[in-house]
């Protein structure tokens, strides 16, 4: 189950320090070991969330609510707000939520961004597209984890680019709109930050890998305790934080290094996925799932880095959309490589795996590996050498 593979850690290293009731969509499974009871309710529903959270308020003294998951910000804030425990505004994570309102914002408070245009058609998006300049980014204004978003370098690709944006635009609660934003050359880092009681504090920059284009897929991720760019991006990730009104909680926060200058791509208000938040955990040492539990309940995060090291991430995909015939790492490797520190196959054996277009990262990824070292190139070096090590066999559609 992919949702264990990634966010497991955030609720293991939670229930470490706090007594923890689940509210949960579907009945629980996996994550029964770390409650200590649950209430079954979807948390998109407002009234089903409210009334769920509340039925757990006369059973237990809460002292606070979270979520890591990105469509669940503003329903839970609400519920928050309801019990009167510490969270960001509603309103603000709804603006988190739609990023031609973070561009807005943005704009107005003189953070670095990109050129956006908020478009309903076809026709609107090659006006906005030939105004900006090619190459641009389309994406839907509302939605997360990449999907929807292409990059489109010539006029003769936009109809079909449109389509695919807009396609998953439909889907947005906040938005359903899409964007044409200015193409930022350069490279991908997101940064880590803690938020509390309005005071940022940056932990760790992550440096990414992203491929298969002109989609935006993440492939791979490194985290260096040491990294110089840290104090580059940190200003401009703090006053992004501040001009869309996050005063609580742990975001990620994506950011392009264009001509060595930081520009904004979006602001996240939960940890980030893929694994990043236990990467930053491996490499200094803070924990921000514990962090983010800390904030719901009002009380000030350890911050304080306790180990200075580096830890990557090499997310496994299949070269082609096919069924999954065989997934393994060879055992003798693993063995003898002590900083191997974790392989996980979310997929098994008779899967169908489909990239994009047609597909997304919840449709063709197979699973990841992680890697530590003294050092984010020793770490990715030990990252492409466990990969040399991986067996995939896919069978073409």
């Amino acid at each position: 189950m992919e949702a264990r593979a990634y966010r497991a850690y955030c609720l293991e290293n939670v229930r470490a320090h706090y007594d923890v009731v689940l509210i949960s969509g579907a009945e629980p499974t996996w994550e029964k070991e770390f409650v200590v009871d649950y209430a079954v309710a979807d948390p998109t529903d407002q009234a089903a969330l409210a009334a769920a959270g509340h039925a757990l308020a006369e059973r237990y003294e809460l002292a606070g609510v979270l979520t890591w998951t990105e469509w669940y910000l503003v329903p839970v804030a609400r519920l928050a707000r309801q019990l009167g425990l510490p969270t960001t505004s509603p309103e603000a994570l709804q603006g988190c939520r739609n990023k031609h309102t973070c561009r807005t914002l943005f704009a107005r408070h003189g953070v670095p961004s990109a050129i956006s245009v908020s478009v309903r058609t076809e026709r609107e998006a090659a006006d906005a597209a030939a105004l900006i300049g090619y190459p641009v980014v389309l994406k839907p204004a509302a939605h997360a984890a990449s999907m929807g978003v292409i990059r489109v370098d010539t006029a003769s690709e936009l109809s079909s680019a449109y389509a695919f944006a807009a396609q998953t635009a439909g889907h947005g609660v906040e938005s359903t709109q899409v964007l044409v934003e200015e193409y930022l050359d350069g490279d991908e880092v997101s940064v880590e930050c803690v938020t509390f009681q309005g005071q940022t504090t940056v932990v760790a920059v992550t440096r990414k890998t992203v491929g298969m284009p002109p989609f935006f897929e993440e492939l791979a991720h490194v985290v260096d305790a040491n990294d110089p760019l840290l104090a580059t991006v940190a200003p401009v990730a703090v006053a992004a934080l501040d001009a869309v009104g996050v005063t609580d909680g742990v975001s990620h926060v994506e950011i392009r290094i264009v001509d060595g200058r930081p520009r904004l791509i979006e602001v996240n208000a939960r940890i980030a996925g893929d694994m990043i938040g236990h990467l930053v955990h491996l490499a200094t040492g803070v924990d921000l799932a514990r962090a983010a539990a800390d904030i719901a309940c009002g009380v000030l995060p350890d911050l304080t880095p306790t180990r200075s090291r580096a830890a990557a991430i090499r997310l496994i995909y299949p070269a082609y959309s096919g069924t999954l015939t065989e997934r393994r790492l060879d055992a003798e490797f693993t063995d003898h490589a002590d900083w191997l520190e974790r392989v996980t196959f979310h997929r098994d054996a008779g899967d169908r795996l489909v990239l994009p277009p047609d597909g997304d990262m919840f449709s063709a990824r197979i699973g990841y590996l992680i890697t530590t070292g003294p050092s984010a190139k020793v770490a990715q070096a030990r990252s492409t050498e466990a990969y040399r090590h991986l067996a995939v066999q896919v069978t073409p559609v």
